[in-house]
């Protein structure tokens, strides 16, 4: 079994003890911390090793990334 198979099954057990919207709303919060925590450690990992710098960051908020959208044709 993998380890995304293991904690799929820690998750499904887990979440089976959640009882009200409060408890719902507290789990899903610790989720997107543990996220948000991880995401953050490996940004600061690309910045010590120089990957990314204040001027990558800068050409990120000007790229302009939105995907081409063909116009479909329509049929009568």
């Amino acid at each position: 079994m993998s380890y995304s198979q293991m904690a799929q099954l820690d998750i499904l057990n887990l979440v089976r003890g959640i009882e009200n919207e409060a408890e719902y709303i507290s789990f899903r919060d610790m989720l997107a911390h543990y996220f948000a925590d991880k995401a953050q450690k490996a940004i600061d990992a690309m910045w010590d090793k120089g990957t990314i710098n204040e001027q990558v960051v800068e050409q990120w908020g000007n790229e302009r990334m939105r995907t081409p959208y063909r116009h479909a044709v329509h049929r009568s």
